[in-house]
């Protein structure tokens, strides 16, 4: 079993070394459930697999719903950071395009729905499904997840949910992300998934966008009528 030598635990802090080892012990779960399923993955494989003992693991995580929740929320928290880093300024514009490049959005919110990460979350709920014991924290933590998967969506595509309908396409398009990650799981087609971003991106647009079009047709409305009003003063005159 993988581990760290004595001379470097001594030249790290305690606390550090503690939020170490519960990172590696986080990360390793995930891996272990992505790879093994719920019914492969024990505390004591997760233990080994992230080179700690499995009496440091309990320390951390008292019982296997509590490493196995923690390790995919905190995942999830991860991924969610590193999706904002990828668009510190909200939705491209580039070239001073009048319009941001919302494919690239589209296409990572579908990112969040592959990869060991969904895979392990995966067999997370199909236990949760199971277990009455771990039911109620995976749903917590889905609704937790999810939330914050919306808000990222809504942020980066500057999208205004007081409007009729916007909030709605936000959901559809992350549920249609969730769809596509349960179909990589079978087959990573990826040919498909790229028409289908085509696809959601020209209706997410086209949503988006209707609510400004629609407030420049009708302040042209209003500055044609202010022209026939002056029309008619300057022929009474």
């Amino acid at each position: 079993m993988g581990g760290v030598s004595t001379a470097e635990r001594d030249r790290v802090p305690k606390q550090d070394r503690s939020r170490v080892t519960r990172q590696r012990l986080l990360q390793a779960a995930v891996d272990c459930l992505a790879e093994h399923g719920w019914a492969g993955s024990t505390v004591a494989v997760v233990a080994e697999r992230a080179g700690v003992s499995r009496g440091a693991a309990q320390h951390h995580f008292p019982t296997r719903e509590d490493l196995f929740t923690a390790a995919v929320e905190y995942v999830a928290e991860q991924r969610s950071h590193a999706l904002r880093a990828l668009f510190p300024q909200g939705t491209p514009r580039p070239q001073g395009t009048p319009r941001g490049d919302r494919r690239a959005v589209v296409a990572a919110l579908v990112g969040l729905y592959t990869g060991p990460l969904f895979r392990a979350a995966l067999h997370l709920w199909v236990a949760a499904s199971n277990e009455d014991q771990l039911r109620p924290r995976v749903t917590e933590l889905e609704t937790r997840v999810g939330r914050e998967a919306h808000r990222i969506a809504v942020e980066l595509l500057g999208a205004d949910e007081s409007r009729p309908g916007v909030r709605e396409t936000v959901q559809g398009l992350l549920d249609m992300a969730r769809g596509l990650g349960l179909a990589t799981l079978l087959t990573d087609d990826r040919a498909r998934r790229e028409r289908v971003v085509d696809q959601w991106t020209r209706i997410v647009e086209g949503v988006l966008d209707a609510r400004g079009e629609q407030r420049d047709q009708g302040d042209q409305g209003d500055w044609r009528g202010q022209g026939s009003r002056r029309d008619r003063r300057d022929e009474g005159d």
